[in-house]
């Protein structure tokens, strides 16, 4: 029998208080090169984007952004969850959280992520794609990146709600 871990957790919309903590949490990881450092400043400009997992409604344990690139097309960004809170769910709830108001609406839209974590948004239904559907995602973030010329990440790709058209996002 499973236990039901959303007592150990919460989700709730970030707030600019939240952004020196998630600020914390990217940099471990990024650190280790596995995501994009965010600077404070980059989190508090894109604060709304952002969702957070809570531990007993106040300690930071996760957090996920949905950037909305326009035309339909956003990506899920800086998904992180302490090491110590992994395997719980966590990281798929907030993904799931992060959805929610694209398919209560019935948006029809494309959501693609850059990871190292295939088979867990395999799990959540993305799709393996080649990187170069997102010249948006390249423009604005990969320039920055210190693996621009070597990029390693996996682009993943799900098409929500129905999306149809998939010539849109080709370059």
């Amino acid at each position: 029998m499973k236990k039901d871990l959303s007592a150990d957790f919460q989700i709730r919309k970030a707030v600019p208080e939240d952004a020196e903590a998630i600020h914390g949490l990217l940099r471990s990881f990024a650190d280790q090169r596995l995501l994009l450092p965010r600077p404070v400043d980059d989190i508090l400009e894109k604060i709304r984007n952002f969702s957070v997992a809570l531990k007993n409604g106040n300690s930071l344990i996760g957090c996920c952004a949905l950037r909305c690139y326009g035309g339909a097309l956003y990506e899920i960004r800086s998904l992180a969850v302490a090491q110590e809170w992994q395997k719980r769910g966590i990281a798929s709830a907030m993904v799931k959280e992060c959805l929610r108001p694209l398919q209560e609406n019935n948006e029809p839209a494309r959501i693609f992520t850059l990871t190292y974590q295939d088979g867990f948004f395999s799990r959540l239904g993305f799709k393996t794609v080649d990187k170069n559907m997102f010249p948006q995602k390249i423009w604005s973030d990969c320039w920055i990146c210190p693996k621009k010329k070597c990029c390693d990440e996996i682009a993943m790709l799900l098409d929500l709600n129905g999306y149809q058209d998939p010539e849109t996002f080709v370059s």
